[in-house]
């Protein structure tokens, strides 16, 4: 895998591919694996769970600095995922066995029927760059402490950090074979997923993508899980705090430098306080530091790649040739123009970039904006802005801004996406079920609910030998 460090536009040392024989090894592997791991107490993957935080937290300087350098996160962005990542272990290795355990039903007497959960065996998760690390454990943490085994397909500019996910649960102490990374390219999917070895497969990442690994498992009739980007909205209402609204509302918008699912692209603000709202909006864009992404000072790093910010700046004019009004920002970004010594004129910068006067159906307003650019919307009235949230064929995230919870509840209910914020970012806990609707993608990752996703909900039913003679409705389905 050949890689390139984003931020100076420099090539990193090449990664090895693995051979059609090291997948082939692998896939073996991970079927052997899974029949010793799944008879692995609950208690003894929770320990091991544990000891995976463990090893995140004492080396996130280390996988802070790879992330930064393969695909051009902040620094301390960097630093906060892996510690993210930790916490991710820590909550499944505190509740993994409350949520995996039998779920007891009333029934018949004489009879004790409950539901078991049961891992299904090797899963693929396909992943993606912008969240190197989280989204890798958002899928391992409570999949293979369910008893499953894990087969990472990451993306292709990130294959150290594949191979560093996998040294930590080595390092954690797991047995061999129960997470292993694949550094193949994406034309293998579809026959790794075919493998009768694979059980079911988790994608994050395009729609594109989510049809055709959603295609090959269904075919297959494979268990999938899906989670297809977003293009929320950042509904800001007359009666907001506009400080602050402005405020989380550009952090929204540029987190990962703009590079997130979830991120805030399309902010729908109340007529009556547009004006004043967008002049903190911009003030609060315009403050941000674009810089060198090793530099602590920076807020807003490099796109990942140059392909990425070529397709970015093209949604940008292509928006303002349909009738947008550039605000702020819209050219690509190096030293000499951004006034920035820290800009490597090699790297792939882009400036946080505001668009007003959007029309409804240009690209800023129908398309995913994977980047530091926000479209803004003007609404007459609460019913227009939830009109304007909801005309998007994507459904991830939402949140909306108002001092009445009442109504900011109400209106969270109105929103057609999976998950909805009131006075907050759209952002990711592992205590709260993940996931989007519409071509957002279905299933949900995280808390008790992304844990069931991939197991087998198992009814059993034990009755006493001599109380069959009482039994009733056999024979009907």
């Amino acid at each position: 895998m050949d890689r390139t460090n984003p931020a100076t536009g420099e090539s990193l040392e090449p990664v090895p591919d693995d051979s059609e024989a090291d997948v082939e090894a692998a896939l073996d592997r991970a079927a052997e694996t899974f029949e010793e791991w799944k008879g692995a107490s609950i208690q003894k993957r929770q320990q091991l769970l544990a000891a995976a935080g463990d090893v995140l937290r004492e080396n996130a300087d280390e996988y802070a600095e790879l992330m930064t350098e393969e695909m051009g996160k902040p620094i301390d962005a960097a630093v906060a995922e892996a510690e993210k990542c930790a916490w991710v272990c820590d909550y499944y290795a505190e509740n993994a066995a409350e949520h995996l355990q039998d779920d007891h039903h009333a029934g018949d007497p004489h009879v004790e029927t409950y539901v078991s959960y049961e891992p299904l065996g090797p899963i693929l998760a396909v992943m993606p760059w912008n969240f190197p690390f989280w989204q890798v454990f958002r899928f391992a943490a409570p999949h293979l402490t369910a008893g499953n085994v894990g087969l990472l397909k990451h993306a292709s500019n990130v294959p150290g950090c594949a191979e560093a996910i996998q040294e930590v649960f080595e390092e954690a102490g797991y047995p061999e074979g129960v997470f292993q990374s694949l550094i193949v390219g994406s034309d293998e999917i579809d026959s790794i997923i075919e493998d009768d070895r694979v059980k079911a497969v988790t994608l994050t990442g395009s729609a594109r993508a989510g049809r055709s690994v959603g295609s090959a498992a269904g075919e297959n009739l494979k268990k999938s899980v899906l989670e297809l980007g977003g293009s929320d909205p950042f509904v800001v209402l007359d009666d907001a705090d506009l400080d602050s609204a402005a405020e989380t509302g550009a952090r929204a918008r540029t987190i990962n430098s703009g590079q997130s699912c979830i991120a805030a692209k399309r902010f729908v603000v109340h007529t009556e306080i547009y004006d004043e709202f967008l002049g903190k909006f911009r003030d609060e864009m315009e403050a941000l530091t674009v810089g060198d992404p090793t530099d602590e000072e920076t807020d807003v790093g490099p796109q990942a790649r140059e392909d990425l910010m070529e397709d970015l700046h093209e949604q940008v004019q292509q928006t303002v040739d349909a009738g947008a009004t550039l605000e702020l920002g819209g050219e690509p970004l190096d030293g000499e123009s951004a006034g920035n010594p820290s800009i490597d004129s090699g790297g792939f910068y882009y400036p946080p970039t505001i668009l007003t006067d959007v029309p409804r159906d240009s690209a800023a307003a129908c398309e995913e904006v994977f980047g530091p650019v926000a479209a803004v919307f003007e609404v007459e009235d609460e019913a227009e802005a939830v009109e304007v949230a909801n005309d998007v064929h994507l459904g991830l995230g939402a949140s909306v801004w108002t001092d009445d919870l009442e109504r900011g509840k109400r209106v969270a209910h109105r929103f057609e996406a999976g998950c909805t914020f009131v006075n907050e970012l759209v952002k990711s806990d592992p205590r709260l079920p993940f996931g989007g609707v519409k071509d957002s993608g279905y299933g949900r990752e995280l808390a008790e609910h992304g844990i069931e996703e991939f197991v087998n909900k198992k009814t059993v039913w034990v009755q006493e030998a001599d109380a069959n003679e009482e039994s009733v409705g056999i024979g009907v389905e």
